[in-house]
């Protein structure tokens, strides 16, 4: 497993040395469209090369991807938090009935509950 990880690891920087090779050129990144940062005072852009620009928007879709199913995903942690929390109570629950029935309660019970010291036998007795 480890191998197949690392071999998925090597194509993956394989691939994103590739794409930043093939874009390197410089993009204006604009908050703004048409110079209405202008009314807002300054100029509200930068100067990137593409592929940064690439990565840095897959990175931030990963992010909010991740904190989405993480909030989608509360109830599902909280149901098995109390299932969690019921399991161990109906296990303790167990605990103690295995503890107070395990030992008989009476002298003729656990006589009763001996097996016997007699060898059993299938034939029938002797007359």
């Amino acid at each position: 497993m480890r191998f197949i990880r690392l071999i998925f690891v090597a194509a993956l920087a394989l691939v994103l040395v590739a794409v930043a090779l093939a874009n390197r050129e410089a993009v204006v990144l604009s908050a703004f469209p048409a110079n209405f940062g202008q009314y807002l005072g300054g100029t509200w852009s930068v100067t990137l090369p593409l592929f940064l620009v690439i990565f840095v928007a897959f990175a931030l879709g990963m992010l909010a991807g991740l904190i989405w199913e993480w909030l989608r995903e509360g109830h599902i942690r909280r149901e098995a938090r109390r299932h969690s929390a019921e399991v161990a109570r109906l296990e303790g629950e167990v605990g103690q009935l295995r503890q107070r029935h395990a030992a008989p309660r009476d002298e003729v019970l656990a006589i009763l509950d001996e097996p016997s010291a007699a060898p059993a036998t299938t034939l029938p007795a002797v007359r």
